[in-house]
């Protein structure tokens, strides 16, 4: 990679942490190691990151929390979770908080590596994209900046909400697979990620609730399906 990508990492057992700043640094990666979640966000406050890998359970803040500070500053950038726990529960709060990945220990490097590469493509596919911007209803959706909104008002959308919305949007009134969706968003089309997905399709639903003309319907076994009276790119 021409220019190192910045990674901020929270990790407080001192071993692993150093196994993954230094593992990370050798693929080429200017990875930053924090052992607790404070000194995390204190150094996310001071610097510039291209993707977060936080570990969950951390003292002074856990990962959890630091997860929403940070996107509440930066809606856009990518965050891993690293979890020994594999409670179903735990999961599913950390893609309702809007996670990109969750990787429970103990994994090997070669998969976090993966992971963040993945990751990463996808982001810098979106951004390589001409902005394109869709007309649902009442609502404008522009793709490029994130952002949907009507006469009265925007909303700023995440990465995963934007990236669903706008495969919505490419099939509205048509089937969205949901296969499709899985693998074209998340990579993956596992139990986990599924239930990934529905959360933001509910979280989608609360964003277009105001045009009662819109509905996000599932189909069942298949996907869903944007039904809209103007769809329009």
């Amino acid at each position: 990679m021409d220019e190192k990508l910045r990674i901020l990492l929270c990790e407080d057992d001192e071993n692993l942490g150093m196994l993954l700043r230094e593992y990370l640094q050798a693929k080429g990666y200017a990875a930053e190691l924090y052992p607790d979640g404070e000194a995390g966000y204190k150094a996310f406050l001071k610097n510039k990151y291209d993707l977060c890998v936080f570990d969950v359970m951390m003292p002074k803040k856990d990962g959890f929390t630091l997860a929403q500070e940070v996107r509440a500053a930066n809606a856009e950038i990518p965050v891993i979770f690293l979890t020994a726990k594999t409670l179903k529960e735990d999961i599913l709060e950390g893609f309702k908080i809007g996670a990109d990945d969750y990787i429970t220990k103990p994994f090997s490097m070669e998969e976090l590596t993966f992971r963040i590469e993945a990751i990463l493509r996808r982001v810098r596919g979106k951004k390589n994209k001409e902005s394109s911007i869709y007309k649902i209803g009442k609502f404008t959706f522009d793709t490029q900046k994130q952002i949907l909104s009507t006469p009265e008002k925007q909303t700023k959308l995440t990465t995963k909400e934007s990236e669903l919305l706008g495969l919505l949007c490419a099939h509205a009134n048509e089937i969205l697979q949901r296969d499709f969706a899985l693998k074209t968003i998340w990579i993956d089309d596992n139990y986990f990620n599924a239930r990934s997905m529905d959360v933001y399709i509910t979280k989608l639903r609360k964003h277009l609730k105001e045009d009662e003309s819109i509905e996000i319907i599932n189909i069942h076994g298949k996907g869903y399906k944007l039904i809209t009276p103007e769809a329009e790119s």
